[in-house]
């Protein structure tokens, strides 16, 4: 019996993700300096599940420095449970909404914190990254 092939992207050169390591510290240390918690997520730097900022590095080849974030473990859980029951996304329940709504708010916030602090971000793919930001590098 042969096994399942996958045709997935290539993995980014070591030097390249040894740069993107180190952008994703710069962006842990600036939202932390702009009084946000944040961690390298992919690193396990916290215990997890903590709200905040998550930090980490995609090591696909196309990948980068992403920012998600995380809110607190009581709204993400009864949000997630709702969910997964099946809503109308029409009309989604109040805690499902809130919750759409808080990532979408600090989505907007991320960005803005990150660009003011010298960062150049942008909102990548919504179906492959949800809310998350993608930090291309410094400003130039």
């Amino acid at each position: 019996m042969n096994e399942p092939r996958f045709d997935l992207p290539p993995e980014a050169p070591p030097e390249l993700v040894a740069e993107w390591n180190e952008l994703a510290a710069r962006v842990c240390h600036e939202l932390v300096q702009a009084g946000l918690p944040a961690r390298r997520a992919d690193l396990g730097d916290a215990p997890w599940g903590r709200p905040g900022a998550d930090v980490h590095v995609d090591r696909l080849l196309d990948g980068g420095v992403y920012v998600n974030w995380r809110t607190g473990e009581e709204l993400r859980t009864v949000a997630l449970e709702l969910f997964e029951q099946g809503i109308d996304y029409e009309d989604p329940p109040p805690v499902v909404r809130h919750h759409r709504d808080v990532h979408q708010f600090m989505q907007d916030a991320l960005l803005g914190i990150l660009a003011s602090a010298g960062f150049q971000v942008e909102v990548p793919d919504p179906h492959a990254h949800g809310s998350a930001v993608h930090v291309r590098g410094l400003r130039t």
